[in-house]
């Protein structure tokens, strides 16, 4: 039986869960629409799917996207927008969004306030470097440990390897720290199959090194991890492998392992690194660049240990799960012969310049209508986003015929308008397409724009830079902020909008 399925829409789990979330999700945003506007008329109406990104951007993208969903959080907030979390149906993060991603759905969905108090603050005052301060030689042989025994396994291990296992020291309790967590067993956490969260994607990016390639390239293939599957929707692969059986050697989808398939490959520590890989961006560059010398420095150190470095340790390595599969979904480009190739090399998600992690909703299988798009790229010198990375997204869209995007202008709009620095809504008068909610960084209430290359926050830092992000979340406590979504939200519906949405929609909505 074969383990890879073509991408000819949802694998019967995710379809499954979406239906069974979908019934809870509006439930939950029924309340909330009640609860921001009795103007609203919501009865007998089909309300639509919603979904929340949260870019790459290391520390700064994983606090300031932790404050707006704390913001949107009823269990954790009471603001305009607090309850909207429980409306989402899907949820995805890449770099940095994917840390905040993987440490929220692998401690099974806390609040953002219990993980900042119960782990983060403690463990980013002690930084990436030294984990656990004065236990860091202890947990470094720890590390070293756990990569030498993959290894010694016949398994690929490369730079990503260590430094998946020394961020899981920060998102992850003790005294395992997500040694024996993987992304496919959050299937059987109770929020999860209690259909109470949103279902959770980590975005990444494949390098063609059978080109010459050491970085993605504009076209780079995007991945996408799941619960459920492992794959890609472009046409280059367009096939989906069980995430449970990463790791397994396959011939046209077919295990060719001797002793069967392999499982717990997909270890969520290991995922979040692939998604926040940047070796490869950083090999030859100084202290300035996504990773400090002295991080370089260590990671290499430790897997000096197992094995000799090579130019293949940039990359986080995968037996090619589409090795010799043919996809009728798929379109054969002779450049880009994916499927001829043992082994796949993935990179940090946001290297291609699409640091917004939206390519997985585009999929016209999921149906998102509604988007919250949390972008805290570092585009300028001072660390800010201005507009780039969704702007990339929406001109790959176009060149993919992905057509639910809805038109973004250029980033000297961004700037001119300040569309940079506040709320802006997108597709407003594009019924057809998807309604995209951006929430850009941006300095409410604390300097939130530190750099990629800080890998040590203070408690305070790490309380302010969530506060920030909750201002985001709420426009900086801006209580028409909630009832203006409200009806960017029901515009997608088919029922009658209060007058005072045109307000709203004069506000917020770009129109170019």
């Amino acid at each position: 039986m074969s383990l890879v399925r073509d991408a000819s829409g949802l694998c019967a789990h995710e379809y499954e869960f979406l239906a069974k979330r979908k019934g809870k999700a509006d439930a939950a945003l029924r309340k909330w629409l009640s609860k921001t506007s009795d103007l609203f008329d919501i009865e007998n109406i089909e309300l639509p799917t919603i979904g929340l990104t949260t870019s790459g951007g290391g520390y700064r993208s994983m606090l300031t996207g932790a404050g707006v969903i704390q913001g949107m959080d009823e269990r954790d907030s009471n603001g305009s927008t607090s309850g909207l979390f429980q409306a989402f149906s899907y949820q995805s993060g890449l770099s940095g969004g994917g840390w905040l991603l993987s440490s929220f759905a692998g401690n099974n969905y806390p609040t953002i306030s219990k993980l900042q108090e119960d782990l983060w603050e403690e463990a980013l005052q002690n930084g990436l470097v030294t984990p656990e301060n004065g236990n860091a030689p202890d947990i470094y042989k720890q590390v070293f440990a756990d990569v030498a025994a993959k290894d010694a396994a016949g398994f690929d291990t490369t730079l990503t390897d260590p430094y998946g296992r020394l961020l899981s020291y920060q998102f992850f309790p003790g005294p395992a720290y997500g040694a024996n967590l993987t992304f496919s067993s959050v299937v059987k956490l109770s929020n999860f199959t209690d259909y109470a969260v949103p279902f959770p994607i980590i975005v990444s990016l494949g390098v063609k090194t059978f080109n010459g390639e050491s970085l993605p390239g504009p076209n780079a293939t995007i991945y996408e991890f799941t619960p459920f599957e492992f794959g890609s929707w472009d046409s280059d692969v367009s096939a989906f492998v069980q995430t449970k059986y990463l790791g397994t050697s396959m011939t046209s989808g077919n295990p060719t392992n001797e002793s069967g398939c392999v499982i717990n490959y997909d270890n969520l520590g290991y995922i979040l690194g692939v998604s926040s890989n940047v070796f490869n961006y950083a090999a030859g560059s100084t202290s300035g660049s996504l990773l400090t010398t002295e991080l370089l420095t260590e990671v290499k150190s430790t897997l000096n240990h197992v094995h000799e470095a090579a130019t293949e340790d940039l990359f986080a390595v995968f037996s090619n799960p589409f090795y010799g599969y043919g996809s009728a979904t798929m379109v054969l480009n002779t450049a880009n012969l994916i499927t001829e190739q043992e082994k796949l090399h993935l990179v940090d998600g946001g290297e291609a310049l699409q640091n917004n992690p939206i390519w997985p909703m585009l999929q016209p299988a999921r149906d998102v209508d509604v988007l919250f798009v949390n972008d805290n790229s570092a585009d300028t010198t001072d660390n800010w986003p201005n507009g780039t990375e969704i702007l990339t997204t929406y001109v790959q869209a176009f060149n993919h015929d992905w057509t639910r995007m809805p038109y973004i202008p250029e980033v000297a709009t961004f700037i001119k308008e300040g569309l940079n620095k506040r709320a802006t809504i997108f597709g407003c008068d594009e019924p057809d397409k998807m309604t995209i909610v951006y929430l850009p960084n941006s300095a409410y209430t604390y300097p939130s724009n530190k750099g990629t290359a800080k890998l040590q926050y203070s408690k305070t830092e790490t309380r302010k830079i969530i506060e920030n992000g909750m201002a985001v979340a709420t426009q900086n406590g801006n209580e028409a902020w909630g009832a203006c979504l409200g009806c960017a939200i029901l515009r997608k519906t088919d029922t009658k909008l209060p007058q005072s949405c045109d307000i709203c929609f004069k506000k917020y909505c770009y129109r170019a």
